[in-house]
């Protein structure tokens, strides 16, 4: 993903879990292939969440989010393109570039 940071905090979750309060007006939506749209702020150009997997899930770019979520990270993903000079301290799992699916 197009992020311009080192790394994404992400969650994946099923799409009707998805509820967006307000500022719908404000989003605008870009295809980025066959199973994936992003959604973005038309104005600041912040993704908010991508739709994939058939429009099953969304992946929520944690930092848009109000509240604390309540979740922690689980894994490290895409580990083969991280940046150079980023060292990965933690004891999480780690992935070369996708986890396995999880079964739904």
């Amino acid at each position: 993903m197009a992020s311009g940071s080192a790394f994404v905090s992400s969650a994946g979750v099923r799409r009707e879990r998805l509820r967006i309060d307000h500022g719908v007006e404000a989003m605008t939506v870009y295809a980025r292939g066959p199973d994936a749209t992003s959604h973005f702020c038309k104005h600041c150009g912040s993704v908010l969440f991508l739709i994939v997997r058939n429009g099953d899930y969304a992946h929520i770019q944690m930092g848009t989010l109000v509240d604390d979520p309540k979740i922690r990270p689980m894994f490290h993903m895409h580990v083969a393109s991280k940046a150079p000079w980023h060292e990965i301290t933690d004891a999480l799992p780690q992935f070369a570039e996708m986890p396995p699916r999880r079964p739904a």
